[in-house]
């Protein structure tokens, strides 16, 4: 019996170091998020300045909560967007943390959760751009008063 209850509490100990080293929103809502770029019309290329990209809009990718970076969105025929996605706490993750840490993991669970970006979320998400159409390029007009070379030269002299 008595190795019994010596192994209940080492397994009782390991979870409850464990639930201290996690944060609880790290746990519910990891640190990575779903994040999507829609297109009208869609089929447009879409990189990243963090290392993502694809080749029809649209697009949905996995990216850290807490990271910031550039898009870039082309088209033929469409003039090139570019812009920025930012993180920002979140109120769904702040509740979890708060909740979650106070009842499990204290200030180290709240030191993960801060430190694995699971309190951030990116903005906006989704990301929906409408692309404007290219201006079409005018080639410049011949002059009006340009004489073609091949015209005949007129003379304002009486002839003799």
């Amino acid at each position: 019996m008595f190795k019994f209850e010596t192994r209940l509490a080492r397994v009782a100990c390991c979870m409850a170091v464990a639930g201290l080293l996690t944060g609880c929103a790290t746990v519910t809502r990891g640190s990575k998020q779903t994040w999507t770029v829609q297109t009208e019309p869609s089929g447009a290329a879409i990189t990243t300045s963090n290392g993502f990209s694809c080749s029809q809009s649209p697009c949905t990718f996995k990216v850290k909560r807490k990271a910031n970076f550039d898009v870039t969105i082309q088209k033929p025929g469409y003039k090139t967007w570019k812009g920025a996605v930012k993180h920002q706490t979140s109120g769904g993750g702040v509740a979890t943390t708060i909740a979650g840490n106070a009842l499990v993991g204290g200030l180290i669970g709240l030191g993960v959760d801060a430190a694995s970006g699971a309190t951030q979320e990116l903005k906006p998400n989704p990301l929906v751009v409408k692309l404007e159409t290219e201006a079409p390029s005018v080639a410049p007009a011949a002059a009006d008063t340009a004489v073609p070379a091949s015209a005949p030269v007129v003379s304002s002299e009486p002839h003799s």
